[in-house]
């Protein structure tokens, strides 16, 4: 059976593979649910690990519809992905009223050449989730990230169960509150890989910051915070006012 840690660092990767991790989904920012990892990590852990390591491409948190220019960033990820290496990617693209955008998310497969692609939790989000799961196996992709469309796998099951039956090139694997307490349930079932965080937290500072640089507001699953011209231009002319 395949498991697939979600590492946010290097010190993460490294110690997924030194507990027997199959292979690592490389990502940042697991509080939005994971951020596309910058190139200098990327490298970082393709050459410190021997395990295959997928890389996560979603340019932002917040919902799984994106820009054109999200989109090129997008594509742009991938092929440094191939370029150095990586063993697979993990994106996916929705249209605003929950259902598949078929057409970027084949363009995405098609960005990726040979590395393997793992449709990512946005298929949470998903209408018709068991038609949808036959789609993307037709279209290619070769895993299925998903918590059965609640708030833990572990509740999901049922769902997941159903998808996995379907399944014939496409391995569902069902990610979102596995720990070893409930992973059993998972492997009495059938599954054939697992998604995991196994993350603990460290303590880094002996006291509490004097600060909190945590902005809640920023954090709205669906809308985006962008510059504003007219907010920037305001202050512009403010400042250049004699």
């Amino acid at each position: 059976m395949i498991l697939e840690v979600c590492a946010n660092s290097l010190e993460s990767a490294l110690n997924a593979e030194k507990a027997g991790a199959t292979r690592i989904e490389l990502c940042m920012e697991l509080g939005v649910g994971g951020v596309t990892p910058s190139y200098g990590l990327v490298k970082a852990v393709l050459n410190a690990v021997n395990i295959p390591v997928h890389v996560l491409i979603r340019p932002r948190s917040g919902d799984f519809t994106y820009s054109d220019s999200e989109f090129e960033v997008m594509k742009q990820d991938i092929a440094l992905c191939v370029e150095l290496g990586c063993a697979g990617v993990v994106s996916g693209v929705l249209h605003k009223n929950f259902t598949l955008d078929k057409e970027r998310t084949q363009l995405l497969i098609d960005e990726a050449k040979k590395l393997q692609f793992t449709f990512h939790r946005a298929f949470d989000w998903l209408k018709n989730p068991e038609e949808v799961f036959l789609t993307l196996q037709s279209m290619g992709v070769n895993y299925v990230l998903s918590s059965g469309q609640k708030v833990s796998a572990l509740l999901g099951i049922s769902l997941l169960s159903k998808l996995n039956k379907k399944s014939s090139t496409c391995v569902v694997m069902p990610g979102g509150g596995l720990r070893a307490d409930n992973v059993i349930n998972f492997k009495k079932e059938g599954f054939k890989a697992l998604h995991m965080s196994g993350a603990a937290f460290n303590k880094t500072l002996d006291g509490d910051v004097p600060l909190s640089m945590n902005s809640s507001s920023f954090l709205v699953e669906n809308q985006v915070p962008i510059s504003s011209v007219a907010n920037i231009q305001q202050v512009v002319a403010l400042l250049n006012k004699s």
